[in-house]
């Protein structure tokens, strides 16, 4: 897989500009930021790293989570979530054009990871958090037609084409999610923590909502990732106020632990650090370090392959997955 397949570079700088212009427009004062602990182990140790568009990102002492120590609170964040040019955008113009590659790409895998691991014929509940457009789940009710499902998307017009494919749709945030207690079998999230105010409320939320024995799996950026490691401020997966947590395969399970969730599998699957870093290096006049440069003018595929697969064996992919279990039978 390529960058190129699932996302435009061109579209991705659109898009960003437009966050940095709705964080002008929406947080302008600063009256409405909040400074946080670490998201992942509450440690109030960490070491200033830089700024990005206002925000001023640091390393925890403890855990080494990145984060962004002063964020929008979480009223702020739903209403840029819900309101902004810059979601409008991304819906219409960076998401669409590329949704059936995503589906192919991306989701269909996602959905075949669950059958393999839990088997076929499963009659779950199924909830998708930020289920988007619902190509995951349209993909795993394929699979898994006896399993019912709903969409838990707070945009309304991504909630709308999730009723559009026939799913019930609960427009809100998970937190705020009613009348589900214990009833999920499996939840998912994907590449949701790290736009999150408060990932631990979040994952508490998660929780109390799932079966005693329920299944949560998510998908997260890893702030120890090849490629974010190598581009570090620079690197175009930090954007404030779309990515503030950071975590890494350490911080993750504290976090995880913390909601009392059981960790039974946490990898970094990822297929992208390297294209990401090539790619800025050959199309931009990005300074990524001389060996890097080296290696993307004059590496062998096959060697580029290597270095990727080693990458995702040793977590130490920017892309991160955890499994967890809640405790108890179902």
């Amino acid at each position: 897989m390529k960058e190129k397949e699932i996302r435009r570079r061109e579209a991705l700088d659109q898009y960003q500009q437009l966050v940095a212009e709705d964080c002008r427009l929406l947080f302008a004062d600063g009256g409405q930021f909040i400074k946080v602990n670490c998201p992942a182990c509450n440690s109030q140790t960490y070491v200033s790293e830089f700024m990005k568009s206002g925000f001023e990102y640091v390393t925890c002492g403890v855990c080494q989570t990145l984060f962004a120590r002063t964020r929008p609170s979480m009223a702020s964040l739903k209403q840029f979530y819900t309101q902004s040019a810059s979601t409008e955008y991304w819906v219409n113009e960076f998401f669409k054009p590329v949704a059936e590659a995503r589906r192919e790409k991306i989701f269909r895998p996602r959905a075949r990871f669950i059958v393999d691991r839990f088997g076929s014929n499963r009659e779950w509940l199924v909830g998708d958090v930020g289920a988007g457009f619902g190509l995951f789940l349209d993909e795993l009710r394929k699979l898994w037609p006896a399993s019912r499902y709903i969409a838990i998307e707070p945009s309304p017009e991504q909630a709308d084409i999730c009723k559009g494919s026939g799913f019930a749709v609960e427009c809100c945030v998970l937190e705020d999610l009613k009348g589900y207690a214990g009833y999920f079998d499996l939840l998912t999230a994907f590449e949701l923590l790290e736009h999150l105010y408060d990932p631990s409320f979040f994952l508490k939320a998660a929780y109390r909502l799932l079966k005693p024995g329920g299944w949560l799996l998510l998908t997260t950026l890893n702030g120890e990732g090849f490629d974010i490691q190598v581009l570090w401020e620079k690197s175009k997966s930090i954007y404030p106020p779309c990515h503030l947590n950071f975590f890494n395969p350490d911080s993750l399970f504290i976090l995880l632990r913390s909601a009392a969730l059981a960790v039974e599998e946490l990898d970094t699957p990822g297929k992208l650090d390297w294209d990401i870093v090539e790619g800025l290096i050959l199309e931009t006049d990005i300074e990524a370090g001389r060996f890097w440069r080296l290696l993307a003018k004059k590496g062998s595929e096959r060697c580029k392959e290597d270095l990727q697969r080693w990458i995702s064996e040793n977590k130490f992919s920017s892309h991160m997955r955890a499994l967890a279990r809640k405790a108890g039978s179902p």
